[in-house]
């Protein structure tokens, strides 16, 4: 692999860092109806991140480790804002996955556009509507 795969696999563990921290947030103030997509969602990307830390230690790079908060993109003061943001970070995770998919090859590429699939598929559930092309910031 190439310097341009783990430093694209450390961007997506990143992310996914950001992502379990955000779900936290969405946990705290959706309401009852959408409470167990979001747990659902949030194990997920727990098992995604856990998955992208091996992935790094195998590319030979030290997995970079959570921060202790991460800055909202707005305020999420109830469940509308809150699904707002669950769509939010599932665009962003998206994004940090479609870079991971232009930098890998073979298996890595192929568990790439995995989790850039589901975290498409989530952001339309929150939202309510897709997008043309999910992960990729320049076509959306």
């Amino acid at each position: 692999m190439t310097t341009r795969a783990l430093a694209a696999a450390q961007a997506a563990l990143a992310a996914e860092h950001a992502v379990v921290y955000g779900y936290g947030v969405v946990g705290g103030r959706i309401d009852d109806a959408r409470r167990a997509e979001a747990t659902t969602a949030h194990a997920a990307h727990r098992v995604r991140r856990d998955a992208l830390a091996r992935t790094v230690r195998d590319l030979g790079g030290r997995p970079a480790a959570a921060a202790a908060a991460y800055a909202l993109p707005f305020a999420v003061p109830d469940a509308p804002a809150a699904v707002r943001l669950a769509a939010e970070l599932e665009d962003r995770v998206a994004g940090a996955y479609a870079d991971l998919v232009r930098a890998a090859e073979g298996p890595l590429r192929r568990e790439a556009a995995g989790g850039l699939r589901e975290a498409a598929v989530r952001a339309v559930r929150w939202r309510g509507g897709g997008v043309a092309f999910p992960g990729l910031a320049e076509r959306a």
